[in-house]
């Protein structure tokens, strides 16, 4: 189960990189662009297909390696009918009516194909819900949960990176009580959404579209029914208002202002959470930042207080709720300050990237050659390499050479893709317990990963001059970095998934700062992927 999950995650990861760039240029053709106006901030127009891209990865993981049960399925078939719904309205842009019945039909096939339904609610103790009253109530939770991430994809990476945080808890929580069919949807959902953030953070090259927030909210609705199912598994559903956090808070929010001004519910509008942070002041980066921190702090509650009582779970949650909804009432304005703040900081950033001499370009230099070496003596280490990745990896090189030598713009794409997959295949395979070369490198491994931390803090801190920018998905990512490993530990056979990743973070920051940086070393970057992918295939029969 364990390779299972990680070849899912890594497949999804990558046909979702992948799918991205081809969709982007086709985008205009296709008529899936997102034209700037109105409650719209961003100022010109952008692809609105990344929701295609990480659904095709997640559609194809499942499919190869999730057990093919009636709660996987039904989730496959319902996922592709919000898809295909949501396609729909990002192609001609659908009324309320066709959106909320493609998300009821699909939230149908999960109820009465999957037999996903709630089970008790909070307060009930042990006694089980009738039917007639479990349908109907998970058919509104889903379609709400659907609509609030929907709603909440306002900002660039916002969506995406608050259900990546509610999906890396869930993911947890699920591994700690054993739920491997819950880790088996979540897992390429992950993965796709992962290599869909770097494309999507502000600012943003491509937009999920309503495709892929519904397709999200889906996802995320199900998976948290199921795994707080007190009939399959220990956990309350109490803990799914601390799960979904912040963006159903910002629909009720926005819903219970628009009645109270005596307006249609389904009117869009500029009152969400990010616009009123934008009204006061904040730029977008700062806006953004702020979102992930709470709805960070709200899935980290879920996990402190998943044996509490649901008086105090929901308690909890109810002061996040007034403040939130205080800031409706309180937080007044439109986005109209928040332009010309962003416009000023931006301008100051310009001004700041200017040559900092030798000293600020000696960390990523040191950065792009420590990486290359590790991962090219790194291949070597492993006592043996399973015989599905050395076909993973000799494939993925044929595809590479040949990519690289008939479409030379397609190089950047594909390197980075081949550096990410093999990385991430060299690590996985290093952390492996065994008696092979590997073990006696466990310290002086451990210790480079923390030189590497070390390198990446200070390029980013002092290599102005490369123009590197840090992006919310960064912070976010160097955040997880450091609290995973402080997590009790986690185990998937005998991998420490804590540790393996937390250097898989790190490893991805590092090739991030290469490429943007050390452009022009950008076929030695290739050369060095071509190596690692080669020496996989070949060892897999070695």
């Amino acid at each position: 189960m364990s390779t299972h999950l990680f070849f899912s995650f890594i497949a999804s990861l990558v046909i979702s990189m992948a799918l991205i760039p081809a969709l982007m240029a086709t985008a205009g053709r296709l008529q899936f662009i997102d034209i700037p106006g109105g409650r719209k901030i961003h100022p010109a127009p952008i692809a609105k297909v990344g929701g295609l891209a990480f659904a095709a990865g997640t559609f194809a993981a499942m499919l190869l390696w999730a057990p093919k049960d009636q709660i996987v399925t039904s989730s496959l078939l319902g996922g592709a009918i919000i898809l295909l719904f949501g396609a729909w309205d990002d192609r001609v842009g659908l009324g309320y009516k066709p959106k909320f019945l493609g998300q009821l039909l699909a939230a149908i096939v999960v109820v009465e194909f999957g037999g996903i339904h709630l089970t008790t609610t909070p307060f009930l103790g042990d006694s089980v819900l009738p039917l007639w009253a479990a349908v109907p109530l998970t058919l509104f939770l889903l379609v709400a949960v659907m609509n609030a991430l929907n709603l909440a994809d306002g900002l660039d990476g916002l969506a995406g990176g608050l259900s990546l945080l509610s999906l890396v808890g869930m993911a947890y929580l699920a591994y700690e009580a054993g739920d491997w069919v819950v880790l088996s949807m979540m897992v390429p959902v992950l993965g796709g959404l992962l290599g869909f953030l770097r494309f999507n953070t502000y600012p943003a090259r491509i937009f999920m579209g309503d495709a892929g927030s519904q397709f999200l909210g889906f996802y995320l609705g199900i998976c948290a029914i199921v795994l707080t199912d007190p009939t399959r598994g220990p956990y309350s559903p109490a803990l799914v208002s601390l799960i979904w956090g912040l963006p159903i808070l910002d629909t009720a929010g926005v819903m219970i202002q628009r009645l109270t001004e005596r307006r249609s519910p389904f009117t869009a509008d500029k009152n969400h959470v990010h616009h009123k942070l934008l009204g006061i002041g904040f730029s977008h980066r700062e806006a953004v930042l702020a979102i992930y921190g709470i709805q960070a702090s709200l899935v980290a509650l879920a996990y402190l207080m998943r044996w509490q009582s649901d008086a105090v779970v929901l308690g909890v949650y109810g002061v996040f709720a007034g403040a939130v909804l205080w800031l409706f009432v309180r937080g007044g304005g439109r986005a109209s300050i928040s332009e010309k703040r962003a416009e000023s900081a931006e301008t100051l950033e310009e001004r700041r990237l200017e040559d900092g001499g030798w000293h600020s370009a000696l960390p990523v230099r040191l950065i792009g050659l420590s990486v290359s070496v590790f991962l090219a003596a790194g291949v070597l280490l492993p006592s043996n390499v399973p015989a599905d990745l050395g076909y993973l990896a000799a494939g993925l090189f044929v595809l590479v050479a040949a990519g690289g030598v008939l479409i030379p713009s397609a190089r950047p794409m594909l390197i980075r893709a081949a550096l990410y997959v093999g990385g991430t295949f060299v690590l996985y395979l290093i952390e492996q317990p065994g008696s092979g070369i590997a073990a006696a490198f466990h310290t002086p491994l451990n210790v480079f990963f923390l030189v590497l931390t070390a390198l990446i803090m200070l390029a980013i801190r002092f290599g102005v001059q490369y123009r590197f920018q840090i992006t919310p998905l960064d912070y976010l990512l160097v955040f997880l970095a450091f609290a995973i490993p402080f997590l009790p530990e986690m185990r998937v056979g005998e991998i420490n998934i804590s540790i393996l990743t937390a250097k898989m973070i790190v490893m991805f920051l590092a090739f991030e700062l290469m490429l943007h940086a050390l452009a022009k070393r950008l076929p030695q970057f290739g050369l060095v992927s071509l190596w690692v992918l080669f020496m996989l295939g070949l060892r897999a029969w070695w």
